[in-house]
């Protein structure tokens, strides 16, 4: 699967280390910004994590003007208006987005409403309708898992119609994503797991599938590497900052992989099972991986193979035939997950979350084959197979 052509593009700037939040200021400063406004959830704040932020920005003098706090879970246009209309208000002059894919995401579409004008945030949905550079904008993610600081998309749920508005658009990326292991040294273990396993997703799905590139490869392998050598580190011992370090990093470069290869089947069961089920995606992630997996390998098995030497380390790797390499880069992921389960239950089959009744698995089945994700699967899924391999994920 070589593809003559491709394109890659990640031009956020990349913050990361133990002091990683001190150099806010100096960003914003860079980019005449003064007036920050910072975009988070309930639970950030409760857990103390806006202090270092706002400890870094006061002692060089520069003040936080405004805190939103109140995003909630499945961002809605109504939020996104309410956070601009305090920006405006407080006339603030950059966002500084705090927290996990939800917070993101929000600050995103908040970023298009300050710069762009307006109140009404879907007249800007879909790809290519924005065409000029956005407020500056600053993400400090507090889970190692989504990569939405370097993805150029986000998702905003429309309450009154029922629907969610995605929004492409290359300037919808930060300026600068903020890697530092102070964020995530609360995250509880079940979350842990779950956001890790939804970079493991990103990075073999970005290395397995059809868009893959080798630019977007040596992100993948080399963020597969780092989950495989530290998530279980952290599972054992949560204030493992050096390892915590690892996971972010990891995340981050799994979401420049997917962004830029693309992701597959995984992802379409994923978003079609947190529709119907409202399941959380990383927790999707983790289940379908293996049998997802499995249903592709005849197509991936050269691919797949090669990520044994970053599951597994090189002494696997090389005792193992080439032959049988890509079963036991499965064996391997499926290791991990029971590992997993051991630590903090989270669910390997479909049946163990306890959400999911066997009646619904026809209707994921249908919805996933809309999902956009699926163009990209290294094989041709039909309605039956997707249900063959929910019916495998179910027990």
């Amino acid at each position: 699967m070589s593809n003559k052509y491709y394109e890659f593009f990640c031009p956020v700037k990349v913050i990361a280390g133990k002091a990683a939040l001190e150099h806010i200021p100096y960003e914003l400063s860079g980019m005449a910004a003064t007036r920050p406004m910072i975009v988070t959830d309930k639970g950030v704040r409760a857990a103390g994590l806006l202090d270092p932020v706002i400890a870094a920005c006061e002692e060089s003098g520069l003040e936080i003007v405004s805190i939103y706090d109140d995003v909630p879970p499945d961002s809605s246009t109504a939020v996104v208006r309410d956070i601009a209309g305090v920006y405006r208000s407080e006339k603030c002059d950059s966002i500084i987005a705090v927290g996990g894919g939800s917070a993101i995401d929000t600050a995103k579409a908040v970023n298009i409403l300050v710069s762009e004008g307006g109140d009404d945030i879907a007249a800007y949905a879909g790809a290519g309708v924005l065409k000029r550079p956005l407020k500056p904008f600053f993400v400090v993610p507090t889970t190692a898992g989504t990569g939405s600081e370097v993805t150029a998309v986000a998702v905003i749920a429309d309450t009154e119609k029922h629907v969610k508005l995605p929004f492409t658009s290359s300037f919808l990326l930060p300026n600068a994503a903020i890697i530092d292991p102070r964020m995530t040294l609360t995250l509880p273990p079940h979350i842990t797991a779950a956001t890790a396993m939804d970079a493991m997703t990103h990075a073999t799905e970005a290395f397995t599938c059809m868009a893959k590139n080798p630019l977007s490869d040596a992100y993948a392998t080399a963020a597969i590497k780092k989950i495989s050598n530290s998530l279980l580190a952290v599972m054992d011992n949560p204030k493992d900052a050096d390892n915590r370090l690892e996971l972010a990093e990891a995340s981050t470069m799994a979401g420049i992989a997917f962004s830029n290869s693309m992701v597959g089947l995984v992802h379409a069961l994923g978003h079609a099972t947190g529709a119907i089920c409202q399941l959380p995606h990383g927790l999707c992630m983790s289940l379908y991986l293996p049998y997802v997996l499995e249903y592709n390998i005849e197509s991936i098995r050269e691919p797949l193979g090669e990520l044994l030497l970053y599951l597994d380390g090189p002494e696997v790797y090389a005792a193992t035939p080439a032959s049988r390499r890509a079963e036991a880069s499965i064996s391997a992921i499926r290791r991990m997950r029971d590992a997993l389960y051991k630590h903090c239950k989270l669910p390997r089959t479909l049946k163990e979350t306890g959400k999911v009744v066997e009646e619904q698995l026809e209707r994921i089945a249908e919805v996933a084959l809309d999902d956009g994700a699926i163009m990209f699967n290294p094989k041709e899924v039909t309605l039956e197979d997707a249900k063959a391999v929910l019916r495998r994920a179910w027990a």
